[in-house]
């Protein structure tokens, strides 16, 4: 498929999903690391701290996920729509090379989200329900657990502001 054989409005359209998953995605990312968590560890206390983010947190990783899909499905349509596009794995241009990077961080973001809704979280959500029924939790734990949790956002991050620098370093190689 090339750039021709797209109809302008379904193209657009793509662009325009495919944009608004990354805003939402990203953005949630972004206020969630640069302020929802630090004006909650101001004013919280620990077991405030980690039901808040239990929730943002599941909220959030709806939000995630879907994005991801609607990013995989309209990305692959823009992919195969570009004209530097040349076949699956063919890395002849540097505008393939640059997709190519762009799918490998992509794949580090989604280790890094799994790892968090499979991993971390629902660590951090039975901390919360044994505080929340008055059993003791270590605080030893939690510290961790909150580390753990504010370093994987800031991965997250990272790969994203990667992610959109191999965006507009391919964007340049297409020719538009």
């Amino acid at each position: 498929m090339n750039a021709q054989a797209a109809p302008p409005l379904v193209l657009s359209v793509a662009y325009w999903l495919h944009m608004l998953a990354t805003v939402l995605w990203l953005g949630g990312l972004a206020a969630l690391a640069f302020v929802v968590l630090p004006a909650a560890r101001r004013t919280l206390d620990g077991a405030g701290y980690i039901a808040l983010l239990a929730q943002l947190q599941r909220r959030l990783q709806q939000i995630g996920w879907f994005s991801l899909a609607v990013l995989g499905v309209t990305g692959m349509f823009q992919m195969s729509s570009n004209p530097s596009y040349q076949g699956f794995l063919a890395v002849n241009n540097p505008w393939a090379a640059a997709i190519l990077a762009k799918h490998l961080v992509v794949g580090l973001m989604i280790l890094a989200a799994a790892y968090m809704t499979w991993g971390v979280l629902p660590a951090l959500q039975r901390l919360a329900i044994l505080q929340a029924a008055g059993k003791p939790a270590s605080a030893e734990q939690a510290s961790r657990l909150r580390r753990q949790e504010q370093w994987m956002l800031g991965i997250n991050l990272t790969l994203s502001v990667i992610v959109l620098l191999l965006t507009a370093v391919a964007r340049a190689f297409s020719g538009g």
